[in-house]
């Protein structure tokens, strides 16, 4: 990778598996000799995707307090950090789930302002499966409601790489409606389908990423009022715990009974989950992890990372999003939390943040490429 280094930016909505892909990409590319550098993005601190991706022993950076396009400068700090200290060969960024017009406010400001340094890859967008085929009204299921499917589809809108992630999930049949019903509703994106938890055809989008570079398609239309009513629709709640035991405990089944009663209290109140996601860390221990996501209400919480051993002490990051007010998911979390914290089990919370994200206000915005 002699030159300019790859700038590689993974988007999609919530709850569509973006960590675990950037996660597959990077070891597949360290494998191969490159150096990685990664960036998220968040509202607010205290993010379960730095902690996954660091865990692996990557470099990461880490942008909260606004989404990529209103965080222009910082995302080219970010950078410039990583270059110091690691030298990347390939950067790839994961921008906030809620998030689009990512082309014109960053894809092609970047190429723009620093074509010298970077070459830009096309736009990856993934979506979970079961999710798209309730919005796209392809099956039965709880979606969002209007606005934030405003939101959702804009995504899918400007994407180059539609790439359907979790296959794993759904049937062949499943697998073909949506895959013929996304490349019907927006035939200038390649379709991809994956599993990247399971590796399962991932070459050839890997391939593609590395190969090809960001096109030229004039600037979508965007509402930015309607975008903003959208994404101002999801509760916001980022929630940092110390866990002490008096004696070792099963850290899996605590995050998966905490999961349990956060969803059960948003279902409980018809509030649609977007992603539910939570770390535990062991004191002394950054590489072991547990890991768990709930992507829908009707999901239950997966692990996709285990602890080795029970613990006796360590932190819990807790991430939610959901359509609901903010002051619900408080509740439903402090409420869970409660009900945990007794006998041998002792759940501190360090910080707390609810909130709705504010309108999105670009930092640059070009009306064609």
């Amino acid at each position: 990778m002699a030159g300019k280094a790859r700038y590689i930016m993974i988007g999609g909505f919530l709850g569509a598996g973006k960590t675990t892909a950037i996660l597959k990409l990077a070891e597949h590319l360290s494998a191969d000799g490159l150096k990685v550098g990664l960036i998220t993005n968040d509202q607010s601190i205290g993010l379960v995707d730095t902690a996954i991706l660091s865990s692996h022993g990557f470099a990461v950076e880490e942008i909260t307090g606004g989404c990529f396009c209103c965080r222009f400068n910082s995302l080219i700090d970010a950078s410039n950090r990583l270059s110091e200290e690691a030298r990347p060969d390939v950067f790839i960024a994961e921008p906030v789930g809620s998030c689009t017009d990512l082309k014109a406010s960053v894809s092609y400001p970047l190429r723009r302002m620093y074509g010298d340094n970077f070459s830009i890859a096309p736009l990856s967008v993934l979506v979970d499966p079961i999710r798209a085929l309730r919005i796209l009204g392809l099956e039965q299921g709880k979606a969002f409601s209007s606005k934030v499917v405003y939101v959702y589809t804009k995504q899918l809108e400007e994407a180059e790489q539609i790439v359907i992630n979790k296959v794993d999930l759904v049937s062949p049949q499943q697998h073909e409606v949506l895959r013929d019903a996304l490349s019907k509703k927006f035939p200038r994106a390649t379709v991809f389908e994956i599993s990247a938890r399971h590796g399962t055809g991932i070459q050839p989008w890997f391939a593609r990423m590395m190969n090809d570079d960001l096109g030229g398609d004039p600037t979508m239309d965007v509402d930015y009022d309607l975008y903003a009513e959208g994404e101002a629709l999801l509760g916001w709640l980022n929630c940092t715990v110390q866990v002490i035991a008096s004696e070792p405990v099963d850290g899996n089944l605590l995050v998966q009974n905490i999961a349990a009663e956060i969803s059960g209290q948003l279902e409980h109140l018809g509030s649609e989950i977007a992603h539910l996601k939570m770390t535990l860390s062991p004191t002394g221990h950054d590489s072991d992890l547990a890991v768990l996501n709930v992507v829908r209400n009707d999901c239950a919480g997966e692990l996709s990372h285990r602890l080795a051993a029970p613990i006796e002490s360590g932190e819990l990051i807790i991430n939610l999003r959901a359509e609901a007010d903010p002051e619900l998911l408080r509740s439903a979390t402090v409420t869970a939390l409660e009900s945990l914290r007794k006998g041998k089990i002792v759940l501190a919370v360090e910080h707390l943040e609810n909130f709705r994200p504010g309108k999105p206000q670009p930092t640059h915005r070009l009306s064609n490429a």
